[in-house]
């Protein structure tokens, strides 16, 4: 492709394949889109079998030039998986199971019988469907960096450049200069979505203009937060859009080639990037002379480990270049010295994301959305005690209670909302008396908290808030790579505290020493790993202290997680005397007669909870 009318040529034609997912008039000759969700959530619950499923038994019915079968990225609402959407009417089935396809062809796709027991309720009122865009996980949300997920095939360019693909490359290579891309990034107000949200026009325009030689663009795809996985469901879904906007920063900044490092934990994401940048490549929109402008770009994958220190950005580049993945000290920034020791730009891929739909629809339309210092869209991996499991993108500003209540659905089993956990382990925990908070980069770091990547962690009573705290030490712990001693050693010794805490040893005064060697060790570490690693912690002790002193003044944890503080009790008003408890008993710790009370021995009892999840009658307590 030597030209952007071939690329506009090329859109056109492929447009009407689109047509029916995109309630446009037309269509590719087919009866019927039917896509299926290919992420990894649903390839998890069983979609490659549906797939092959759908295939036999359009054939046994006669009707496989009738119908499109589309593999897609994930359509979001990840509780609901396996899901499978029938366009033109964009039905909407849930928790499909390969013995239900047969089911969906005879009555949908021969019939045009929609089978009612198989949608997602939501969608259907009576017996007329509704949109998904009226449901309550969808009609808060507004999808940038997600546009395209559970929409197009992400292993084909074809359907990607119908939904112009490239198109954003093609205006700034024919129609802007550099400072004009920096600019209007600039005033668009995007901040970076990888947890710190540095301004990303200005991290470009900190390249040197006049420096000459080779210039970089990285992309970090690493995603080390527990619960996190915003980055890899944009790179299942919609790859090309990632390299766009690399190609796009590699021309503003004067860089010819990028790097998108990705842990090797991400085998359908790392694949499908493969394919993009292969057919990116055959289709001349990356490579050398793009768009016969003179302009280079190329683009490689590099394999991380898991190692979370990795998602820093100067690890991340020691990383690449082949060394063990550890921070080096700034200044000088990588946008003077980074990869190879040559001027460097790097984003996180959802910051990439909503780079071409700038530059196609303007820095206002932008800013347009969200608040005044955070402009745009968010998009949080939401899991955790939350009915709708899923990846949501909501304007800046949205409410944690919005969140929560509306799109997530609520918190199940009537349970009550405790806390949310927002940055992973360099964020903090939002209790409910702050649930309607606005979700935005300064009113989190007000509360003492912090946007991160994205990932979204909602806890319910049964959470204990000190036992959160000791599970996002113990893996900053494990994560640290131990170049600066005060994230190696502090971390080590918060930790040791924690444990003393939750096992009924801690002492009020353990609680002030490890307050202030939180502080120490956000001052004093080398690295964002080590100066966020404290931030659990502190937000449980500033909001939920009362725990804290429970566990070490009352030697109880009041949620019942703490093993050394909880016992299991029978309750003998409750208990039906039917010894299924004492038969189950892996160390028999219960004793009683049949049809009278039995008792639990705790000096016996290992505290496992299997007598609990026995007993039919709610008799065993923890207290």
């Amino acid at each position: 492709m030597r030209t952007l009318e071939e690329l506009n040529q090329l859109r056109d034609k492929i447009r009407p394949t689109l047509a029916m997912r995109l309630k446009e008039e037309g269509n590719a000759g087919y009866k019927y889109d039917v896509l299926v969700c290919g992420g990894t959530g649903c390839t998890s619950s069983g979609s490659e079998t549906l797939l092959k499923e759908f295939d036999a038994q359009l054939e046994k019915y006669g009707v496989k030039d009738q119908v499109n079968m589309v593999k897609t990225g994930c359509f979001g609402l990840c509780a609901l998986g396996p899901i499978v959407i029938v366009y033109p009417e964009g039905t909407f089935y849930s928790r499909v199971q390969a013995e239900d396809v047969e089911k969906i062809v005879a009555s949908h796709l021969v019939k045009g019988e929609v089978v009612k027991e198989l949608v997602y309720p939501e969608t259907l009122d009576g017996d007329t469907l509704k949109s998904l865009n009226e449901t309550n996980f969808y009609k808060k949300q507004h999808r940038i960096a997600l546009h395209n997920g559970g929409v197009i095939s992400p292993e084909h360019i074809e359907e990607a450049i119908g939904m112009d693909a490239y198109q954003a490359l093609g205006k700034v290579l024919t129609e802007m200069t550099p400072d004009d891309v920096i600019n209007e990034v600039k005033a668009s107000g995007l901040r970076g979505r990888g947890g710190g949200g540095f301004p990303t026009g200005v991290k470009w325009s900190l390249v040197p203009r006049n420096i000459e030689g080779q210039k970089y663009v990285c992309c970090n795809a690493d995603e080390g937060d527990p619960g996190a996985f915003m980055d890899r469901s944009i790179l299942e879904s919609d790859p090309h859009t990632i390299l766009e906007a690399m190609a796009i920063a590699g021309y503003a900044i004067g860089a010819d080639q990028g790097y998108i490092y990705i842990r090797a934990e991400y085998p359908i994401a790392v694949k499908r990037l493969q394919i993009a940048i292969k057919q990116a490549n055959e289709y001349g929109l990356l490579g050398k002379d793009i768009f016969g402008t003179g302009f280079n770009f190329n683009v490689e994958v590099r394999l991380g480990a898991g190692a979370f220190v990795c998602g820093e950005e100067t690890a991340l580049m020691t990383s690449i270049e082949g060394h063990r993945g550890e921070p080096r000290p700034r200044p000088p920034f990588p946008a003077v010295k980074g990869l190879f020791g040559r001027p460097t730009v790097l984003n996180n891929v959802e910051t990439y994301a909503n780079i071409p739909k700038i530059i196609l629809n303007g820095a206002e339309w932008f800013q347009s959305m969200g608040t005044e210092k955070s402009k745009g869209t968010k998009v949080f991996a939401l899991g955790g005690k939350i009915n709708n499991t899923g990846l949501v993108e909501v304007p800046m500003g949205t409410t944690l209670r919005e969140i929560i209540e509306e799109i997530g659905g609520g918190i199940p089993n009537g349970k009550k909302f405790k806390a949310a956990q927002t940055g992973g382990p360099s964020g903090g925990c939002i209790p409910a008396s702050l649930i309607d908070t606005p979700i935005d980069y300064d009113s989190l770091m007000a509360i003492g908290s912090m946007m991160g990547s994205g990932g979204l962690i909602v806890m319910d009573e049964d959470n204990c808030m000190v036992d959160i705290a000791k599970f996002f030490l113990e893996f900053t712990v494990d994560e640290s790579c131990g170049k600066c001693t005060p994230c190696r050693v502090g971390t080590k010794r918060l930790l040791e505290i924690l444990d003393k805490i939750t096992k009924g040893q801690g002492t009020l005064e353990d609680i002030d020493k490890m307050e202030q060697l939180c502080y120490h060790i956000k001052e004093a570490s080398l690295c964002g790993l080590g100066q966020t690693a404290p931030n659990p912690v502190l937000s449980t002790l500033k909001y939920f202290r009362d725990e804290y002193i429970a566990h070490v003044v009352d030697k109880k944890c009041p949620a019942g997680v703490c093993k050394a503080l909880t016992n299991y009790v029978i309750e003998p008003d409750k208990c039906k005397g039917c010894s299924a408890c004492a038969r189950k008993c892996p160390v028999g710790a219960i004793s009683g007669e049949i049809k009278s009370p039995y008792t639990i021995d705790t000096s016996k009892c290992i505290k496992c909870g299997v007598c609990m999840e026995t007993c039919k009658f709610g008799a065993i307590v923890k207290k």
